[in-house]
């Protein structure tokens, strides 16, 4: 074993093309992987509004051929509400289902399998109006989400394994970056009849600033273009500035624009410029949150864990995160109902709450190991001392058996040698 990888050192360094060829190996994995997984993602986050009226009247004429009379406007609504929502619960589901399947098939297999999920809410849904079932639609919507729960825990993983540390971060950053292409692809597909509704206030903001109503659009068009910039620059500067300034920069600049735009909601009848900068404050909010908190999150959640307990990691992550996006759907109605343009101080607090709180318990992961981020954050929050951790973990080796390397500690090494 030893021996073997000696010879297959040697071998790369000796010869500079085997270092480039994997080098784009490694870029190919990696844009492959994510433009079938973390893109549908985000073109299904965004495809969905923009065909709004025609979904409602193949709901309301399915309905009538059915009962002979039109669907009643609440559950439409409901229906629609429910057409939306499923997503998250697909994505919610997906997630559960990630360590069983990653444990029989790997990280590989799992992302090519999962193709099998989007191939299947695609037909579904593409065949809904022929067949005359609204159902068919829902019921893609929500495999569709699983096939999202499955991309976004086991593609983070997946890169994090096969990249060296060296770049682990901006390949990290390849999650967020197809998501946002995917968003922004969404809303280009649908430009004749986007409905803009990605923010809360955009249109009536737009409208207000004295911009035509067939233009709103293509100006909302330049939030899914502020995402995909937002976040290649991130993924471009990440391994520089590191992941703490990159998170929590991202949140404090969150918190500070949705306390800006509060105002400026409140204010914005008061003179005429004011719209415009409400604009400038939607665009920074999300420049912000794709720079850092965006994407950042998928990569930590790998860099925090050892390979046997990314899995479960990644399960608790993302059932959080879908949880919070149900919620956040669900609830945000009411809350702008009873705050009106003060709802944006709720996530306002969030933001902040969160910038503080990595402040003083993030610890900086850019170019370490996974042994010397276990060490830093030890330290960082008082745990065990990391030289006890590492005496044990020496001792209990000597006492058991040799551990399995890790495959990311070997593509380390490799790198120290000069290799990649």
């Amino acid at each position: 074993m030893e021996l073997s990888e000696k010879r297959l050192a040697m071998d790369l360094t000796c010869c500079p093309l085997a270092s480039q060829d994997w080098s784009c190996l490694l870029l190919v994995a990696s844009f492959v992987g994510a433009f079938g997984s973390s893109f549908l993602y985000g073109y299904n986050l965004s495809v969905v509004n923009a065909p709004t009226p025609y979904i409602k009247a193949f709901y309301n004429e399915s309905w009538e051929r059915r009962h002979g009379h039109p669907i009643d406007p609440d559950t439409l609504t409901l229906l629609w509400s429910v057409t939306v929502s499923i997503f998250a619960i697909g994505g919610l589901v997906g997630t559960l289902m990630v360590k069983l399947i990653g444990k029989v098939l790997g990280r590989k297999y799992t992302l090519l399998v999962n193709n099998g999920f989007a191939i299947s809410a695609a037909l579904l849904m593409a065949c809904s109006l022929q067949a005359g079932a609204f159902e068919m639609l829902i019921v893609g919507r929500f495999i569709m989400g699983v096939d999202g729960g499955i991309s976004l825990s086991v593609l983070p993983m997946y890169l994090n394994e096969i990249s060296p540390k060296e770049i682990r971060g901006a390949l990290g950053q390849v999650t967020a970056i197809f998501i946002c292409i995917g968003v922004f692809t969404g809303q280009l597909l649908g430009l004749p009849e986007l409905l803009g509704k990605i923010w809360f206030y955009t249109n009536s903001i737009f409208g207000k600033a004295g911009i035509s109503p067939e233009k709103i659009p293509y100006i909302t068009l330049s939030t899914g273009g502020i995402e995909t910039l937002a976040a290649i620059f991130s993924g471009l500067v990440i391994e520089r500035l590191g992941r703490r300034p990159l998170l929590i920069g991202g949140f404090g600049l969150m918190a500070l624009f949705f306390g800006i735009i509060t105002i400026t909601l409140t204010f914005q009848d008061h003179a005429p410029w004011i719209p415009y900068l409400s604009i400038v404050c939607i665009l920074a909010i999300i420049a912000s949150f794709c720079s850092g908190p965006g994407g950042i999150p998928f990569i930590l959640t790998g860099e925090f864990f050892q390979q046997s307990q990314r899995p479960a990691a990644f399960i608790i992550a993302g059932t959080v995160n879908w949880l919070s996006n149900f919620a956040v759907g669900l609830l945000f109605p009411f809350i702008q109902k009873s705050l009106d343009t003060y709802c944006f101080l709720v996530f306002a607090t969030i933001c902040l709450t969160g910038a503080v709180y990595f402040y003083f318990v993030l610890p900086e992961t850019k170019n370490r190991t996974f042994a010397e981020i276990s060490q830093a954050f030890a330290k960082r929050n008082k745990a065990i001392p990391p030289e006890e951790n590492t005496n044990s973990a020496a001792s209990d080796a000597k006492v058991t058996r040799r551990p399995e390397p890790d495959p990311a500690s070997t593509l380390d090494n490799y790198t120290k040698n000069g290799i990649v």
